[in-house]
This record gives C-alpha cells, structure tokens and sequence, in this order.
C-alpha cells in the first residue's frame, strides 16, 4: 500500500498504530516528489537526507502514539523560516544564509509530529498571483500550461498533485485562496491573532494557514499552526461567537458601536449571503459565468443542509478596490526597501517604483483600508453569517516568466483574475477557498467563503458540508501538456 495521496488523518492514524512508520511514509513522498516535481516546479528545496533523519527521530519519540501528525510529510512555503535552509521568499536579492531557528508555526508542525520535506516556491517577495521567480517557473499539476496562482504557488501544487498531504502558505492579499482556488484544494487565511504571521506581514494584512485536500486535514492542520486543538474538531461542530457592527440607534452615519447579536443553538443552522457577481462595474472586471454558477449552486447546496440563503445585492464599493491596488503597492515598495535593486526582477522594481511614486503623493489607500477594518466591511456583511462569493473572477493565466514583465501587464492580469480576495484582508476576516466543481478548461473553480472576526469554525464547518455533499478530486491526475487555448 502507498501512502503517497493519502490524508494527512490517514498517514497519522497509521503511524501512531503501527500500520507503517515515519520513515516508510516520507520515503514514498520523497520518491514522488523526485519524480513529480521537475515538470511541476513546486519544490525550491527537497529536503531528502534532512526529512529522513528527521522520520526517524518521529518514529522514536516515546510520545509517538499521541503525535496528532505523527509521521505527516508537509511542505513549507519559502518566506517562512525553516531552521538550517535559507529562507529566499522567491528573490536572488535575499540573505542565502540558513535560518537559525524555525517559525513558529514550522516548530508546532514538528511538535505535532510532522515532517519537513521541502520548501516550495513563490513569486519574488511574494508579490504576485503567479507562480514563477529566478528558481524556476510553478505549475498547474490540472494544466502545466497554467500558472498554480500565487503566491503560496508551490504549496497549493504540492498538495493538488499528491506530492504532501499538507502545507504552509501565507495570504497578503489572497496569497493562499488564489493558488488554492487554481489548484483545486482547500485554504484557510484565519484572523489576525490566531496562527502567527510571517516575518514580513504587509502592515497587519497577512495571515499564515494550511492548504490541504479535506476539511478534517484543513481543520487539525489550523488547530496545530494556532496552538488551539479545539479546532481541530471544529468542521464538525461550526461553533463560534460574535460582536457585529450595528448603527447606533438614534444617531446618523455609521458609528461603529459593539452589539452582541444572538446566535442559533444549532451550530449549522446560519444565514449565509451568496454574491455571485460582487464586484462593482466601476472596476470593469467581469467574472467568468461558470465561476457565477458555482456560487449558486454552491448555495443551493448549503441550503438544502438546513441554511438560510440569502442574495447580497449591494456591490463591494468601488473605492475599496483602488484602495486594495494601492496597499498593494504601498507593501510592494515596503519589501523592496534594503534590497539590492540590480537582482530584484523588472516586475518587483516597477511594482516598488509605482508604491514609492504614488505614496509620495499620499495614493496609499490607507485611509480607506482603516474604515474598511474598523468597521466598513461589517457593516456592508449585514446580518449574514458568511458570504459566499467566487474565489477568482477568470481561470488562471499561463505558467509563463511573469517575472520579466512591467507594471502595466502585471497589474491587469493580477486583477482581471484575482480581484475579490485582497478585500478580506483589508477587513482582517477570515476567508477560504473551497472546489466546488469543474470549468470547462478542466481547471477546478473555488468558491470563497468569508466569515465575520472569529468564524473560522464556521467556515471549517460549511467547507465539510459542501464536501460531502459535493466531493472533489482530491488530487489532479497525471497527464501529458493539454491544449494551450
């Protein structure tokens, strides 16, 4: 029996009875990523001789029985530190000395009894929704012609092609739900202060999580990242709680003023609001009628699990949109800042020239991101428990050297296929991706879920309900190049 495709629940379960060993499981993977990984480019770094010595001091430990990741191959993204490897995030620009110490969030991975087997590859500084830097070019393991989205490009590869059960990403903008929503698996970007935040956080915006192909996967890989094993259930229960925004009686305008509301006693029973086209026409970006479609089917499902469904009809204001593109650039220009200019890319230095030029003249966007956070977006969610929108609004573009390209085509292309993201981390909310379906490229298509502060579990929970309702391919399958059209 192979444990190369199996879940992470699966690999552990067996480890800790016997059925196998640590060693076993991460040689299998370390043999499929040998074999898988040169015509997908997930992999910076296979950490082969590393991953094996480390199986094998799993196997031994005398709490082995109780590793919840007993024996797990994971993969990490490249902007978190690894202890011993270099930590590039996707630039010839970086430090190539070795870590000291690892992330916090790769430390309860090993604690929990996982394996590092390899660091996988980014876009340079993380900046973009492709999957291509000096380390070579990620690709769609449903289409190799395709990009596998970005940034957490090699991650969301890794775990759609069988080659991990798990894996880190980060999410700035969408850097998780866009990758995920390519590939075909399943993403969590939590709230700030559940799972500690890279290294560099663009101003508070960024989240680490799990990608994974299950919903149990996704839930205990989250409990562990957060130190909080109560979530690992938490796909089965959607318990939570929340302060929401309401106007203040009497009192004109928007004040944001906490108000407890009250909650069903069932945990399943929610309003959810669905959006299939959330985008205002003042950004000019249509969203693909297959990725609509999925929206509403995907409600529809949830309804008939006993759900209030419900259309959100205000659009997302245009603003916020601008906003969005300028925070973009404003953290662009941020981490660029110290590096030697002549080994950034030509799509980093424009991105950081426009962040520099723009700030300059105060376009930064930070105005509308801190009413946005403080209390804009609560008040545009309304009295739903979770919306429903696409995770992209187009299939994703092709797995091309992205990184050689100006501002002008950057930005397009970044936008007309991955606008409704960025938003949610404006806002501080938690927000997935979850496959619901299949476009007619063959690519899968993503449905993003978004819950109020604290609705992680909520979402956990709705992500198992479409899955068993709805059950996806867990991995792609391997195949030759398809069509390029």
């Amino acid at each position: 029996m192979s444990w190369v495709g199996r879940s992470a629940v699966e690999i552990a379960r067996a480890v800790r009875r016997g059925d196998t060993t640590a060693v076993a499981v991460v040689r299998e993977h370390l043999d499929a990523i040998a074999a898988r990984n040169p015509e997908i480019g997930a992999f910076r770094i296979i950490r082969t001789e590393q991953a094996v010595a480390e199986a094998q001091a799993v196997q031994e430990r005398e709490d082995l029985t109780r590793l919840p990741l007993a024996g797990v191959p994971v993969a990490v993204k490249d902007n978190i530190p690894v202890a011993g490897e270099a930590t590039r995030n996707g630039s010839a620009a970086t430090s190539s000395e070795p870590a000291a110490a690892d992330h916090p969030v790769v430390a309860r991975l090993r604690a929990a009894g996982a394996v590092v087997v390899g660091i996988t590859n980014v876009p340079e500084l993380c900046l973009v929704a492709f999957g291509d830097s000096v380390y070579g070019t990620a690709r769609n393991p449903w289409r190799r012609d395709r990009t596998p989205g970005g940034s957490s490009s090699g991650s969301a590869a890794a775990v759609a092609a069988g080659l991990v059960p798990l894996a880190t990403g980060s999410d700035g903008l969408g850097s998780l739900r866009i990758p995920a929503a390519c590939c075909g698996v399943l993403a969590i970007k939590p709230g700030p202060g559940l799972v500690p935040p890279p290294g560099e956080d663009w101003f508070g915006l960024t989240e680490n999580g799990p990608l994974a192909t299950t919903a149990a996967d996704l839930a205990l890989a989250l409990a562990i990242m957060s130190d909080d094993m109560a979530l690992a259930t938490a796909y089965k229960t959607g318990e939570r709680a929340r302060v929401a925004w309401e106007p203040q009686s009497g009192v004109s305008g928007a004040v944001p003023v906490p108000s407890p509301r009250a909650w069903r006693s069932e945990p399943f029973e929610l309003r959810i609001a669905i959006a299939p086209r959330p985008l205002p026409p003042a950004l000019g970006v249509k969203v693909d009628p297959e990725f609509v479609r999925a929206v509403a089917e995907a409600g529809e499902t949830l309804r008939v699990a006993g759900h209030t469904v419900v259309e959100q009809e205000p659009k997302l204001p245009a603003r916020l949109g601008f906003a969005t593109v300028l925070t973009w650039l404003r953290c662009a220009a941020h981490d660029a800042r110290g590096l030697d200019r002549r080994r950034l890319e030509r799509r980093t230095r424009a991105l950081a020239r426009a962040g520099r030029a723009l700030g300059a003249v105060g376009l930064h966007g930070r105005e509308e991101f801190e009413r946005w956070r403080a209390h804009g977006a609560d008040q545009w969610f309304g009295d739903a428990d979770v919306l429903i929108t696409p995770t992209l609004a187009a299939p994703p573009p092709p797995a091309a050297r992205w990184g050689a390209r100006g501002l002008a085509r950057t930005v397009a292309v970044n936008v007309g296929y991955a606008p409704m993201t960025g938003v949610w981390n404006l806002a501080g909310w938690p927000a997935m991706s979850v496959p619901f379906g299949t476009h007619a490229t063959g690519l899968p298509i993503g449905v993003q879920l978004i819950a109020p502060p604290g609705g992680e579990p909520h979402l956990l929970a709705l992500a198992a309900q479409l899955e068993a309702a709805h059950p996806w391919p867990r991995h792609a399958p391997r195949r030759e190049p398809a069509r390029t059209a």
